[in-house]
């Protein structure tokens, strides 16, 4: 187990990761990257349960998918940080022919990502797909998936939510970046969604809410109770409520960040708010 200064400090690296691979490209999307940081950082340097390297199959081993795929940066350097493939290939954001495209892909075979996420509103259904087999295997691992609040507003969400808990799928955690903010505004602006907890709740899950969803301890705290709770017959979902940009405070409290990169001079005041490093690429 790490220590939460040794994490924090991690996602701090993670967040000068994801600043200089879309700065580099000019392109890209920082905001919701940013405000997942913490959560991946927890997810694969604390909580999750696989091995390296990395294996498709994932038998007897903790699985995730990304189903928001544009905040691929924020992905591809946790996994690289984590051991999955080398940390100097970051510098591919992007580029042709790299293996770490805007949004991933498995074509590519880059380790660690096991569905294509570029249209959103699948990744809950492949996750479902997944935490079944794992039942009829007999595997008692877990399934996450990672979904933004905008996402929802695609229906293939809601069919696999109905799916889940008439199937009592009771090994998979899926959670919700609540962050309130899309391409094009506010999510109430755009699509106005009402409780998104009471609505989980009328399709028969288990929700969890996590307020405090850029800070390390209450994140481990959230999805260990999570995990604490599976295995009762109910699909369980945590809500977690993050900001947008969060680490960058001209980034925050706005969705115009969400695919936009930084110039040369945005990156150095991003940069400085963000110094400790364990060694930037």
């Amino acid at each position: 187990m790490s220590d939460i200064q040794t994490l924090e400090k991690t996602t701090l690296q993670v967040r000068r990761d994801i600043l200089r691979m879309v700065h580099k490209v000019n392109s890209g999307h920082p905001g919701g990257s940013l405000g997942c940081t913490e959560f991946f950082v927890a997810l694969y340097f604390e909580l999750m349960d696989f091995s390296l390297p990395f294996s498709m199959d994932g038998k007897n081993e903790d699985v995730f998918f990304l189903s928001n795929g544009h905040i691929s940066p924020v992905f591809y350097s946790v996994l690289s940080r984590r051991g999955f493939f080398p940390v100097d290939e970051l510098n591919t954001f992007r580029l042709i022919n790299s293996r770490l495209q805007g949004h991933p892909t498995t074509h590519e075979g880059l380790p660690g990502v096991r569905i294509a996420s570029g249209s959103l509103g699948q990744g809950l259904s492949v996750a479902l797909g997944a935490a079944l087999t794992k039942k009829l295997n007999r595997d008692p691992k877990t399934v996450y998936v990672l979904m933004g609040d905008g996402e929802l507003q695609e229906g293939q969400n809601w069919e696999a939510l109905m799916f889940a808990a008439a199937k009592k799928v009771d090994n998979l955690i899926a959670t919700i970046d609540l962050n309130g903010k899309q391409i094009d505004g506010s999510t109430d602006e755009v699509l106005p969604m009402g409780s998104i907890k009471a609505k989980f709740e009328a399709f028969g899950w288990e929700v969890l809410t996590l307020k405090e969803g850029n800070s390390i301890p209450h994140i481990v705290d959230t999805l260990q109770e999570a995990k604490s709770k599976l295995g009762q017959g109910k699909p369980l979902a945590v809500l977690l409520e993050t900001e947008m940009g969060n680490g960058v405070d001209f980034m925050m409290h706005t969705h115009a960040w969400h695919g936009k990169a930084p110039n040369d001079e945005q990156l150095a005041e991003a940069l400085a708010q963000n110094e400790e490093t364990l060694g930037d690429y």
